[in-house]
């Protein structure tokens, strides 16, 4: 039978509730002071405090922040008759478990107390390995996986790192192309020389040119300055090229000059820069493909591909599933300055069954909001809010002779049908610019309903 504490300075309310509860079969103790209730939680060790804010002596956030440091499993919620944000807020912080309303009827009150009292069933339940602490950037634990895909990725890896040689990563969007990347780089010979990366969508074919190469003063409106350019800049380290497979023709067949002759000129210049930086250059698209069809030099395609990386999509090593969430909890619990470690079976196989369409990224980016999220240290299943718009709810519609043009088709449609076509959101979960985005929109001939 859980014990639920009531600490209320208004006998007429506190004795209703002690009565409702205690009629819902819960053991039950009161208070009318904080003072009183302090005492209580430590000779009693409740499983629930419900306390006012506003009493004299010791409030409810004091009564809050007291029985935390005394057991932080001890769930809290308050009730107030003079709500506003900032004390909300601040209680939250605290880690109450809810703030609500006196007048609040007291069929929500019932619910909210059972919550309150499963979760922290779970909290003391379960249990789950944690990982030590991470750096800024800390090898050991930068790329998780355990599958046979993910250790043929860090043989590779092995290989590589010792040399300069240009390296090509392909996978679908979110898979963390540049997280291999960066391993790559800090794991070998280039590990102390700059690691310098380039979006290729965010920028014109202008600025995209003035961006890797630089350009020197006057060379153009607004050139008020000589500047470097990425190239420039990655020195001996290694320049990473996200979404090779956008740049135009025109800066194709600049920067298969640069591989072939290993120098070139800032925009507008004539001095000869050597270019000593390992390139590594990552595509979501395939870039074979491509190249049958004529949308990117063949010649470029193999400069680049001296090696090649295929990370698979999260949904073919699900067996990685759990080592990566207890990876980005530890991680998103740094950052956050919470405590949510915990994770129940149920919410752990729904994880492992839900199809990822978004990938690692989008895997991190919903358990960063279920963290915020919430109340306790469970990763309760209700904050965890997946899209509906899954792969494979999408069979109807797929074809295994569809090319990767029409699958690509299919999943920017749903994506921006599911975000109400916020182009924003959409390209931030596709990973693409949404410059990217408007011209695949136009090319597909893609229409809001």
């Amino acid at each position: 039978m859980a014990n639920i504490l009531i600490i209320d300075d208004d006998d007429s309310f506190g004795e209703t509730l002690d009565i409702f509860l205690s009629g819902l079969k819960f053991k039950t103790n009161r208070a009318l002071t904080g003072e009183q209730g302090l005492a209580l939680v430590e000779q009693e060790h409740p499983d629930l405090v419900i306390t006012d804010l506003k009493m004299p002596g010791i409030s409810g956030l004091d009564v809050l922040l007291k029985t935390k440091e005394f057991d932080p499993n001890i769930q809290v919620i308050l009730i107030t008759a003079f709500e506003d944000m900032q004390t909300t807020i601040k209680a939250m912080q605290l880690g109450a478990y809810d703030y609500i309303e006196k007048s609040m009827e007291l069929e929500r009150i019932k619910s909210i107390v059972n919550r309150a009292l499963e979760s922290k069933k779970l909290s003391e339940r379960l249990e789950i390995a944690t990982l030590g602490d991470t750096s800024e950037f800390q090898l050991e634990n930068s790329l998780v996986g355990k599958t046979p895909a993910m250790k043929e990725i860090f043989k590779k890896i092995g290989k590589i790192s010792s040399t300069r040689v240009n390296v090509l990563i392909q996978g679908e969007s979110g898979v963390g192309k540049e997280l291999v990347t960066k391993v790559i780089h800090y794991t070998g010979i280039t590990k102390d020389q700059p690691f310098i990366a380039v979006n290729c969508t965010a920028l014109s074919e202008t600025l995209l040119e003035s961006e890797l190469f630089g350009h020197v003063k006057g060379a153009f409106t607004g050139a008020v300055r000589d500047k470097k350019g990425k190239f420039e800049l990655a020195g001996e380290g290694t320049i990473f090229l996200d979404e090779i497979s956008e740049i135009s023709p025109n800066l194709q067949v600049k920067l298969l000059r640069i591989i072939q002759e290993k120098e070139f000129e800032r925009v507008g210049g004539e001095l000869t820069i050597p270019m000593k930086a390992r390139i590594v250059a990552a595509s979501n698209r395939n870039l074979a493909e491509l190249t049958k069809k004529g949308e990117f030099r063949e010649d470029l395609f193999y400069r680049l591909k001296v090696f090649t990386i295929e990370v698979p999509p999260l949904r073919k090593r699900k067996a990685d599933i759990p080592q990566l969430v207890v990876h980005f909890l530890k991680k998103i619990n740094k950052e956050l300055h919470k405590n949510v470690w915990k994770i129940p079976y149920d919410v752990m196989e729904m994880l492992q069954n839900y199809e990822w369409v978004g990938n690692v990224r989008e895997l991190e980016n919903t358990l960063l909001q279920a963290v915020v999220l919430a109340k306790g240290d469970v990763l309760e299943k209700e904050y965890i809010l997946l899209r509906k718009s899954e792969l494979q709810s999408t069979t109807e519609e797929i074809s295994p002779r569809m090319s990767l043009a029409e699958l690509e088709k299919i999943h920017i449609k749903r994506v921006l049908d599911d975000v109400n076509w916020d182009k924003h959101e959409a390209s931030k979960i596709l990973g693409i610019a949404k410059t990217t985005l408007y011209n695949k929109i136009e090319s597909y001939g893609l229409t809001e309903k």
